[in-house]
């Protein structure tokens, strides 16, 4: 064997085997399927548009945004456990009604910790109970007044049954001793366009509501923020009311089960900066969302202990969707 061999063979033998990670080009190198099961429109399509706009420019690879309405939000969550990949090419959009449906079903679908690449969360809801302003309702308690005098003939809308604004909203009427009849629809706007034609009287809902507030088609009667909203300082909160505390349904972005954890950084940090960009915080701004940002792991944590608090609501309340 010559002394050239030898010398060809010896950095052959130290050359690592694993130069196959050579033709494994580095995440993400194709389209992202994201998935966000409601509606277009509103704000939290508007701001998961805007970041993902960002997130193509700083990751070079394009993101198909596909609306997925029905069945109470739960299609994206049904197709990531039974169809997704673990491949980071297909995301979604992630709610508290997916911590909750487990429980709500005698039919096994999926294990709200462990069937879920916990990876962002971003912010919440601002909810409100919006009614048309010639109604004549001047306050929320002068609709709760009504709907003492005409129990169960008011109608109220929300994105679903055992939703997180039906089940609050079922709570403020126990709280004031009344009763409505709950419409579900598919998404926030649709209660709004029911609300125009006058086919309901409330919209208990995300802020699809805020256009016809802001021109004085719709008054808003309560806002569920910690705080009063500055677009609609008339509305008073919850708390004002003596009604508990505040609503906002924190919301983020998930994975398939068992999503590598390199894939997990890699498109945590890319939206982290899109989060954090003066074009995604103009938008967190028009709609006055609430910043509710956590982290890979401290957003796990935090669906860890709501689970628990979503399992024992519906067994306290009995509720069921079979």
């Amino acid at each position: 064997m010559t002394i050239q061999r030898r010398a060809l063979l010896g950095a052959l033998a130290a050359t690592p085997l694993a130069t196959p990670a050579f033709a494994q080009a580095r995440y993400p190198n194709r389209t992202i399927r994201f998935l966000i099961p409601w509606p277009p429109g509103g704000s939290l399509d508007a701001l998961h548009r805007q970041m993902f706009e960002i997130f193509q420019r700083d990751t070079g690879q394009s993101i198909v945004i596909e609306n997925m309405p029905g069945a109470r939000g739960t299609r994206a969550a049904f197709f990531l456990t039974q169809q997704a990949r673990p491949d980071g090419y297909t995301l979604a959009h992630h709610h508290l009604s997916i911590l909750r449906h487990p429980f709500l079903t005698r039919q096994p679908t999926w294990d709200p910790i462990t069937d879920f690449s916990y990876i962002m969360q971003i912010t919440g809801f601002v909810f409100g109970t919006a009614v048309r302003a010639d109604r004549g309702w001047n306050t929320f308690d002068d609709m709760i007044a009504e709907a003492r005098r005409r129990p169960g003939q008011l109608t109220y809308s929300t994105s679903g049954i055992a939703t997180t604004n039906h089940l609050a909203m079922e709570d403020i009427l126990a709280k004031r001793g009344v009763r409505m009849e709950h419409i579900p629809t598919r998404g926030a706007q649709e209660g709004v366009t029911m609300l125009l034609g006058r086919q309901i009287d409330i919209v208990a809902d995300a802020q699809s509501w805020r256009p016809q507030v802001e021109s004085g088609e719709f008054k808003l009667l309560s806002a569920w923020t910690p705080t009063r909203l500055a677009s609609a300082p008339n509305a008073p909160t919850l708390t004002e009311l003596g009604l508990g505390s505040s609503v906002t349904s924190p919301y983020g972005v998930v994975g398939p089960k068992g999503l590598d954890p390199e894939i997990v950084d890699i498109v945590h940090r890319s939206l982290k900066k899109a989060f954090e960009d003066d074009a995604s915080q103009a938008i967190m701004r028009r709609w006055e969302n609430p910043n509710e940002y956590l982290g890979p792991q401290a957003y796990l944590e935090f669906a860890r202990e709501r689970v628990a608090y979503e399992r024992d609501t519906v067994r306290r309340l009995n509720l069921s969707i079979d």
